[in-house]
């Protein structure tokens, strides 16, 4: 009696976890407020951005309450792996090696790397232009993959907690380049107070052993139903024109990408 108790309380509590988990009233998002014009903390301290307003029409779709939460880029998965929130939507590339760790929902858009140098530098993208020059990126990035396996040896790599870091730096004169999103590069630095002094150099990189396969949200590999959720609302708010009133407020073009 007292084995067939215990063994009813433990089906019970299995089914109960598993309503709760797959009803997804409340969704934490993981952001990280540093990466404009995809999230970016505004003077009154709320974060605001394209990834920010993709989450509320997300949860919108999946009729759940948002819930943002605020964190540093390089604390992004160990965070979720602590159950700090439920989901990372923070323009995190879907890479072969993240996906080892967390899964990732389908893209929610796609845009290639680029470079940045100083005008009149005439520094090139190859080795013997890139010798000894020191280069900026986002530390744990894809970026700061893609220049440790393609450039090891032969340029400095300097590592950074926020892109803002990485602008301030360049513009001080202490970075040769800097490599990142081209969107963020366009909007955030490029287009601001001084960014007339630099430009893009080389090509649109988009090799897939490094940057995937476009954005995507991650979640912890035990929240299925929170993915297959996502996944739906994703293409819900795509189909449904939410997405192309969304991108509008920040670009003057398709962001979702092939």
């Amino acid at each position: 009696m007292i084995k067939r108790l215990a063994l009813a309380f433990v089906v019970s509590a299995v089914a109960s976890t598993a309503v709760v988990a797959k009803e997804w009233k409340t969704v934490r998002f993981g952001v990280e407020g540093a990466f404009p014009p995809f999230s970016e903390t505004a003077p009154d301290g709320s974060i605001i951005g394209f990834d920010i307003d993709m989450a509320n029409a997300l949860c919108a779709a999946m009729q759940a309450k948002c819930v943002l939460v605020p964190q540093d880029w390089d604390g992004m998965i160990p965070a979720l792996m602590a159950r700090k929130y439920d989901a990372i939507i923070a323009s995190m590339s879907i890479t072969e090696e993240r996906k080892r760790k967390v899964d990732f929902t389908n893209k929610y858009y796609h845009t290639p790397a680029r470079f940045v140098r100083k005008k009149g530098s005439n520094i090139e993208i190859n080795e013997a232009s890139l010798k000894g020059k020191t280069i900026g990126v986002l530390r744990s990035s894809t970026f700061d993959s893609y220049i440790s396996d393609k450039y090891q040896g032969v340029v400095n790599i300097k590592r950074y907690s926020t892109q803002d870091e990485v602008y301030l730096d360049m513009k001080a004169g202490r970075l040769d380049l800097v490599l990142g999103d081209s969107i963020p590069l366009q909007d955030g630095f490029l287009n601001k107070a001084g960014g007339d002094k630099f430009e893009f150099v080389g090509p649109k990189i988009t090799d897939k052993k490094w940057f995937g396969e476009g954005m995507g949200i991650a979640v912890r590999k035990r929240d299925k139903d929170l993915k297959d959720k996502l996944n739906a609302a994703i293409a819900k708010i795509r189909k449904e024109g939410v997405y192309d009133t969304v991108q509008k407020k920040y670009f003057d073009f398709d962001i979702y990408g092939d």
